[in-house]
C-alpha cells in the first residue's frame, strides 16, 4: 500500500519542491485549498481533501480538513484494533502531515489591525493537523517548518522511512509551534482587557496562569559574564532592541540592554526635557531643564567619575545643538537612547565615536505591565511601579515648612529616587533658571545611613542647601542627622517607621523641613 501525505500550508515556501520529492518516491499526495491548486498547477497528481472526505470546503475555507477521514487516518495507531476500525470505515492511513499556520502573530503587529481581522487569522484546522500528527509521532511524521523538508526527503531516500528519533524531534517542534501560537492568541486577547490601569493592591488581578509570547530576536555574545550564554527575546520577531532601532555602534550586550532599559525608565518618568545617566543599573545623574542640551551637563556633574563608560537617555529627540552643549567629544559613552537622533548627530557620532551605540526608540513600545524575575524553583511577578498612586497624600510633619524652591527640588528628587537601587538616597537641587538636578546619589546599600553618607560624599559642598529624598522610611534619626550636618535643608520620605517621632523630633531640632509621602518605592 502506498504511503500517503497530506499537505495544507499557508507558507508555501519550497512546498512544490518537497511535494515533487515525495511524488518521485511514490507517495500519494492529498492537499487542501490553495495548496492543492498550487501543486496541481505545478503538474503534480494531487487528491483534493474534498475528494477524500466527500464534503466540500465550508464557511469560506474555515472548514476543510476537520473530518474523520482525515483525523482518523492521522490518529490511528499501528495496532490491529485501530487498523481494523479504519478498514471498516474505508479509511487509509496518512503517514506524513505538512502544515503551517495562518500568520496571527504577524497580523496583530500591523498598525490599525482590528479585532475582527485578528480573529480571522486564528488557525483551527492547521493547529488540529499538527497536534494530531505530533500526538501520533510513533507512526506519523509531522512537518511545520519548510527548513525541515530537505532533511526529511534525504532520510526517506536513504532509509525508505523517517526514523523514530526524527519523528519525535519534529513532533516536539510542532507542539512548540502550536503552544507559541496559542500563547500569542491568549496574550493578544488578554491585553485587550488590560488597558485600564490596575489598582494599587493588584494581587487578585494577577493571572492564575502566566504565559509569555516571546521570540528570540538576537543571540548575544554572552550574558553578564563571558561564561554565561544570553539572548534577547521580544513579543514580535521584527522588533529591535527595547522596541527601537540600533542606528550605529557595536552590537548591544546583555549588560548594555539592562542599563538602557533602566536609564530609559528614569528619563521618561519626567514630563520635562530630561537626561539620565546610568552605570551598572544605578543612576549616577538625572536632570531636567528647558532643553536636553541644558540638562545634560547638570546630569553629568552629579557624578562625572561614575558616568565614565555609562549609558545615557534623553527623553526628547537629540538635535545638532546637543553635541556642542553636552561636550560629548571628551566623554566615553557606551550608548545613548532617545526617541530620535538628527542626521547631523548621527553623522557626528559616525565620524567621531563610531563604537558608541545610538538607539532610536521612536514613540517607544508599550512596556510590559508586569515585571518577572526568576528565583529558585519559580518566578516572582509584580506590577510595574509607575510612581505614586493618585491616592498618595503628602504631609509636612515638621515644624518648619519647606520653601517653594525646596518643594520643587523634593518633587524632582522623589521621582529620581524611585529609579535608584534600595536602600536609595538622592540629593537634589533646584536652579534659578528652573532646571532640576541630582547632586549626589547613594544606592544599593544594606544600611540606609550608609546610603546617606554615600550620597553626601558624592555631593561634597553641593550638599549644602540641597534636599534629600529617601525611597523608604528612616528607621533611626541618624540619617537625617548626617544630612543636616552636610547642610541639607529638607527631607522627603515615606514615613511609617515605629521611630517616626524620633526622626521628626530630630528634624525639628536640626531645623529641617520634613515631608512624609505615605508611599514606599523600593527597587531591589
Amino acid at each position: 500500500m502506498k504511503r500517503r501525505a497530506i499537505l495544507s500550508v499557508y507558507d508555501k515556501t519550497n512546498i512544490v519542491k518537497f511535494a515533487w520529492g515525495l511524488s518521485d518516491l511514490g507517495w500519494v499526495l492529498i492537499a487542501s485549498g490553495g495548496t492543492a491548486r498550487l501543486l496541481d498547477a505545478a503538474g503534480l497528481n494531487v487528491m483534493p481533501v474534498s475528494s477524500l472526505t466527500g464534503a466540500a470546503e465550508m464557511l469560506g475555507g474555515r472548514v476543510k480538513t476537520l473530518h474523520p477521514a482525515i483525523h482518523g487516518a492521522i490518529l490511528a495507531r499501528d495496532t490491529p484494533g485501530d487498523q481494523e476500525e479504519l478498514a471498516v470505515q474505508g479509511i487509509e492511513n496518512i503517514d506524513l502531515v505538512v502544515s503551517n499556520l495562518y500568520p496571527f502573530q504577524e497580523t496583530i503587529t500591523q498598525p490599525g489591525v482590528t479585532l475582527e481581522q485578528a480573529v480571522e487569522q486564528i488557525d483551527v484546522g492547521g493547529v488540529t493537523l499538527l497536534r494530531a500528527a505530533a500526538k501520533n509521532f510513533a507512526r506519523v511524521t509531522v512537518l511545520c517548518d519548510p527548513a525541515d523538508y530537505q532533511s526529511v526527503l534525504t532520510e526517506l531516500r536513504e532509509n525508505g522511512l523517517v526514523g523514530e528519533m526524527t519523528r519525535r524531534r519534529l513532533a516536539v517542534k510542532a507542539f512548540i509551534k502550536t503552544s507559541d501560537y496559542d500563547t500569542a492568541i491568549t496574550s493578544y486577547l488578554r491585553q485587550l482587557d488590560e488597558e485600564a490601569p490596575a489598582p494599587l493592591d493588584a494581587t487578585d488581578n494577577l493571572p492564575d496562569y502566566l504565559a509569555l509570547d516571546l521570540v528570540k530576536i538576537q543571540s548575544l555574545r554572552y550574558g553578564e559574564n563571558p561564561h554565561q550564554a544570553a539572548a534577547l527575546y521580544s513579543r514580535t520577531a521584527t522588533t529591535g532592541p527595547l522596541g527601537g532601532k540600533l542606528l550605529q555602534g557595536k552590537a548591544l550586550s546583555y549588560n548594555n540592554l539592562l542599563d538602557l532599559d533602566a536609564v530609559w525608565q528614569a528619563a521618561t518618568s519626567f514630563d520635562e526635557p530630561a537626561v539620565a545617566i546610568v552605570k551598572h543599573l544605578s543612576p549616577c545623574g538625572i536632570a531636567t531643564a528647558e532643553t536636553p542640551a541644558a540638562a545634560f551637563p547638570l546630569a553629568l556633574a552629579s557624578d562625572p567619575v561614575s558616568a565614565f563608560g555609562g549609558v545615557f537617555a534623553v527623553n526628547r529627540p537629540v538635535e545638532d545643538s546637543f553635541i556642542a552643549a553636552a561636550d560629548v567629544a571628551g566623554l566615553f559613552v557606551e550608548a545613548i537612547i532617545a526617541p530620535a537622533f538628527s542626521k547631523g548627530v548621527q553623522t557626528w557620532f559616525a565620524n567621531h565615536k563610531r563604537n558608541c551605540r545610538l538607539v532610536a526608540l521612536g514613540d517607544g513600545e508599550a512596556s510590559f505591565r508586569l515585571e518577572m524575575r526568576g528565583i529558585q524553583g519559580g518566578y516572582v511577578v509584580q506590577e510595574v511601579d509607575r510612581g505614586d498612586p493618585e491616592s498618595a497624600n503628602w504631609q509636612v510633619v515638621s515644624q518648619r515648612q519647606p520653601t517653594d524652591v525646596e518643594c520643587r527640588a523634593m518633587r524632582f528628587g522623589w521621582q529620581a529616587v524611585q529609579h535608584v537601587k534600595s536602600n536609595a538616597i538622592v540629593l537634589a537641587v533646584a536652579h534659578a533658571n528652573g532646571a532640576l538636578a541630582t547632586v549626589g546619589i547613594g544606592g544599593g546599600q544594606p544600611s540606609r545611613v550608609d546610603a546617606v553618607q554615600m550620597a553626601v560624599a558624592k555631593a561634597g559642598e553641593r550638599a549644602s542647601g540641597a534636599v534629600m529624598a529617601s525611597d523608604a522610611f528612616f528607621p533611626f534619626a541618624d540619617g537625617v542627622e548626617v544630612a543636616a550636618e552636610a547642610g541639607i535643608k529638607a527631607v522627603i520620605q515615606p514615613g511609617g517607621s515605629v521611630r517616626d517621632e524620633e526622626v521628626i523630633n530630630a528634624a525639628d531640632r536640626l531645623g529641617l523641613a520634613l515631608v512624609f509621602t505615605g508611599i514606599r518605592h523600593f527597587k531591589h
